[in-house]
């Protein structure tokens, strides 16, 4: 947690920009049971909730009050029963006075305060709710249908929370450096431990373990996986083979919740063969060339430049045919990369894409006023700003049922040599990826040193 005046900072900042006046509502997140009540899983407080409250306790409600410029903390004080198997607990207002709010009350008050702004005509904000126990809660705040709350959310604070989460503070970033830092043990923990005859799941419990150690744990489930052309692979169920290579896509959080998300892949061996050097060089120079060029405005330009790299070097390679410029406006590397070159990081491993294009079944108001604002909420219409932070993670990957549709529907063969990537359908998939700052001037790589990138880094740091 930081110090009150930041808290107290942003929750002002956040009032200014809602012009409209009225009442924010956020409501913190519960505990989630695994199996039954009492053994949860590993409580994570709701992103923007810390952003603006700071405090990672289960079952709290924070309320402001834009026109009057109260802030109010609604919570229930530990019982004693709760007090024997946790220990002593602070107070709900001792909590409040930590970030500087001087008013709080029980849980059960919240629905008093936000009721009579209802009754009295004023606009009551909130965001997108993605856990059905959020939505539950703000039904029965709000008088709503659960299943009718996305019709209410407030496009205005949607797009201010995104706009001042975009723009990293200097203690955020210090965060993310920190985050970083746990990022590098656990990728080079995986490096050391690679080897024929290790399953993937030791690889992945050892890296999570380091998470733990050093920080809040994992940021996201981890991807370790000798089939990286499975872009989401959260199995872990491989025994790690000769001739293959590992995709490990994994990151941390920070002990105030700040995240890393970096990818390496490797060879089992701990040194490539020619064909996996090709690829991987292929891929590392759109990902290095993307440091080189990133700057303010930009964002599609670089997904564009990355692609145009790799398609170079896969035409070099016999794998695409023709003008990499045409190969890219054609459409053709969706073929080999069919996602975007990166996402938003901050205090969500992707930044605020929960109340974005992923959170709301009609973004239509959403798309149309982040246009405006240029927020990572809409990557389709991001421009990048100092203060940003965005992943760099292109990746070139072989997905045997992917070319086969392509194959037969007879796409883009004017520069895909389909012929030739039969003996790629073993390969898998490679992917690199770091996390940028958005500077000024251009961009720099979170981080004080480099997880092993290059091919020498890493067959060097493996034989060690």
């Amino acid at each position: 947690m930081f110090g009150k005046k930041t808290y107290i900072g942003r929750r002002n900042e956040l009032r200014r920009r809602i012009a409209r006046g009225g009442v924010i509502v956020f409501p913190g997140n519960g505990e989630a049971p695994a199996n039954y009540p009492s053994n949860a899983f590993h409580f994570r407080q709701d992103s923007t909730f810390l952003y603006y409250f700071g405090l990672n306790h289960a079952d709290l409600v924070g309320v402001l009050d834009i026109d009057s410029g109260e802030d109010w903390i609604f919570g229930n004080d530990y019982t004693m029963d709760d007090i024997i198997w946790m220990g002593p607990q602070p107070a709900i207002s001792e909590l409040s006075a930590e970030v500087g709010i001087t008013r709080s009350a029980p849980l059960s008050a919240a629905g008093k305060l936000i009721g009579q702004a209802i009754r009295q005509g004023r606009p009551v904000h909130f965001l997108p709710p993605y856990r059905g126990d959020t939505m539950l809660q703000l039904g029965e705040l709000l008088g709503i249908n659960p299943g009718s709350l996305m019709d209410y959310v407030s496009v205005d604070l949607i797009i201010a929370v995104a706009a001042m989460r975009e723009e990293k503070s200097g203690e955020e970033i210090e965060e993310m450096e920190h985050a970083f830092e746990i990022g590098y043990r656990m990728h080079t923990t995986a490096m050391k431990m690679c080897a024929p005859g290790v399953s993937e799941r030791e690889i992945a419990g050892a890296i999570e373990g380091v998470s733990l150690q050093y920080g809040a744990g994992v940021s996201f489930h981890s991807i370790v996986s000798q089939h990286g052309e499975t872009l989401h692979n959260h199995a872990h169920d491989g025994i790690l083979e000769n001739g293959r290579l590992l995709l490990v896509d994994a990151g941390a959080e920070s002990t105030v919740n700040y995240c890393s998300d970096h990818t390496r892949t490797f060879p089992v061996t701990g040194r490539f063969t020619d064909r996996q050097r090709e690829i991987y060089e292929i891929v590392l120079a759109a990902h290095d060339h993307i440091i080189d060029v990133a700057a303010p405005g930009m964002y599609w330009e670089l997904h564009d430049a990355a692609c145009r790299v790799m398609a170079e070097g896969l035409i070099a390679a016999g794998v695409m045919k023709g003008r990499a410029e045409d190969a890219v406006e054609a459409g053709a590397m969706g073929l080999f990369m069919p996602h975007g070159l990166g996402h938003g990081l901050g205090l969500d491993v992707h930044d605020c894409e929960a109340f974005g294009e992923r959170g709301m079944t009609d973004f239509g108001p959403v798309a149309a006023r982040a246009d405006e604002v240029d927020t990572c909420i809409m990557r389709r219409n991001w421009r990048l700003r100092p203060g940003s932070i965005m992943t760099d993670e292109p990746g070139i990957y072989f997905i045997p049922a992917f070319i086969a549709q392509w194959r037969a529907e007879k796409r883009c063969t004017d520069f895909i040599n389909y012929e030739k990537l039969q003996p790629y359908m073993d390969f898998g998939g490679i992917r690199i990826e770091d996390d940028l700052l958005i500077t000024s001037t251009g961009c720099r790589v979170i981080g004080n040193r480099r997880i092993p990138v290059s091919v020498e880094e890493i067959e060097a740091f493996m034989r060690g």
